[in-house]
């Protein structure tokens, strides 16, 4: 097959799922979910595009998921997770294996009763419950970040951390109960145990340093093209997941762990990066579910429907919320809504069906069906899960209105975060020119500076003197959000609108 076509299919494909996740988001679909359909759709039992190449396919999706932890990990702010460090750490472990362990048993016994010529044991049980014990950071990130959802009680950092902390102990379970099924012997829990424990330090401590010797690097590495820098960003994400691999540590953890440190700390053209990394995050997200849907034949989803209803009910009522109740006995001042609301958000995504391809690309018995599984319960949370979460947060009260600052579409300018301020523009309509049409009349509130006019095509920094018109755009700039609302207020324009 010739070059020129293969890049026409894939921007045929990216167009169709960028076209997909507009949709999506108009009518409060997943765009993850309708990035999976169209893989489908286009392909063996679609449009007949062959797509059977494992090893391309876990390849894809390690580095598309390093890149997604490494972007998550930077856009984590320390200070919001900082009260929710401990529910999140142990969400991220005890959690996960009180819901491998849980959905394990309860999957062998679906199993027995609805597909019993599959002849699933035990340990193959918990290997499929484990490659879903995690919550998908893909899922989380996109959906919580895409409809601007407002939590309360620290919710959002919450799930944002568990999300992006909990791969890496999921991981270990499957690649330990893979060795453990292919050996075929008594299994050595100690050991898995102990192996658990070293990999995930060994990721903890490499992230961290890895993410301080970046931070320093970049700082003092003078380079003459700036459009550079995000480029060596996103070259110290590869270097600490590859580098932390050889140590034998948990590389999930450490680029989670580094993009948290290089996120939170200062560095030349963050702004930038931060921009880069949002896009390839986008990107990989996209690649990622596309190739996934790809690799699947819808008919053979057929078989495991039944099964896979039955855990994915099981999973979203039962298990899931078991395993977050019991993992936050100790926080016992948190609100049973709170908990609810975080066991709603237990979202499976790519990385389950990531690990699922981990189980094929080994050859492990009944690997097939487990991928099956895998993928129908992934489409099942991400409609049943996904659709529904802003819902459920507005049902339980846990969500709020958020700060109303509209984005800037006629001034192209941004500030670093370390700039605390305000940033927006508003339309002058006939009502703020009541009190006069000098810019000296409009009731700006202290601390609040008009800085650059848009008059149709035209740009120009306005003094107090300057006479506005209707439909000229101003570039505000404030201290917060409180002082923004006020201009609003003042000029009689609605917040919003």
């Amino acid at each position: 097959m010739n070059i020129e076509i293969i890049l026409l299919g894939i921007s045929v494909l990216f167009f169709l799922s960028i076209l997909a996740g507009k949709a999506g988001y108009k009518f409060g679909v997943p765009a993850l979910l309708l990035f999976l359909v169209v893989g489908m759709v286009t392909g063996s039992d679609g449009l007949g595009i062959h797509f059977e190449n494992i090893q391309a396919a876990q390849t894809i999706g390690t580095i598309a998921l390093c890149i997604i932890l490494f972007s998550g990990g930077m856009d984590t702010k320390i200070h919001e997770i900082r009260p929710v460090i401990a529910q999140g750490i142990i969400l991220a472990t005890i959690g996960v294996l009180f819901t491998a362990a849980s959905t394990g048993f309860v999957i062998w016994l679906v199993l027995g009763m609805t597909v019993q010529s599959a002849g699933i044991g035990l340990l193959t049980s918990l290997l499929l419950a484990a490659t879903m014990s995690s919550t998908d950071s893909a899922s989380v990130f996109s959906i919580l970040r895409s409809k601007g959802l407002h939590l309360k009680n620290n919710l959002r950092p919450m799930l944002e951390l568990e999300s992006g902390s909990n791969d890496p102990m999921a991981y270990v379970l499957v690649i330990t109960l893979v060795e453990i099924i292919k050996m075929g012997s008594t299994p050595d829990y100690l050991l898995a145990a102990g192996m658990l424990v070293i990999q995930l330090a060994i990721g903890a401590v490499a992230g961290y340093s890895l993410g301080k010797f970046a931070v320093f690097t970049i700082n003092r590495l003078q380079i003459d093209n700036n459009s550079l820098y995000p480029i060596l960003v996103l070259t110290f994400c590869l270097f600490i997941f590859s580098l932390t691999y050889f140590l034998d540590g948990n590389g999930y953890l450490a680029v989670y762990i580094g993009g948290l440190v290089i996120g939170n700390s200062k560095f030349v053209h963050k702004r930038s990066a931060l921009n880069f990394f949002d896009g390839l995050a986008w990107m990989s997200q996209l690649l990622m579910f596309l190739t996934l849907g790809l690799l699947v034949n819808p008919h053979e989803l057929v078989p495991v429907i039944i099964p896979g209803l039955i855990i994915s009910f099981l999973m979203i009522f039962v298990t899931r919320p078991l395993s977050v109740h019991l993992s936050l006995l100790p926080f016992y001042k948190m609100h049973f809504k709170d908990k609810a609301f975080v066991s709603w958000v237990g979202l499976r995504g790519a990385v389950p069906i990531i690990f699922a391809i981990i189980t094929l690309a080994n050859e492990v018995p009944h690997a097939r069906f487990i991928f099956n599984i895998v993928f129908f319960c992934t489409l099942v949370s991400l409609l049943v899960q996904g659709t529904s979460l802003s819902h459920v947060a507005v049902w339980f009260g846990l969500a709020e209105e958020p700060q109303y600052e509209k984005k800037l579409q006629n001034f192209d300018i941004e500030f670093s975060d370390e700039i605390k301020s305000v940033t927006t523009e508003i339309s002058i309509t006939a009502e703020a020119l009541k009190k006069g049409a000098h810019l000296m009349d409009l009731s700006l509130p202290d601390k609040t500076l008009v800085v650059m006019v848009k008059r149709d095509e035209k740009y120009f920094v306005p003094t107090g003197k300057t006479r506005l018109q209707e439909h000229d755009k101003l570039l505000i700039i404030t201290d917060n959000n409180e002082a923004l609302m006020e201009t609003y207020q003042n000029m009689g324009l609605q917040s919003s609108a």
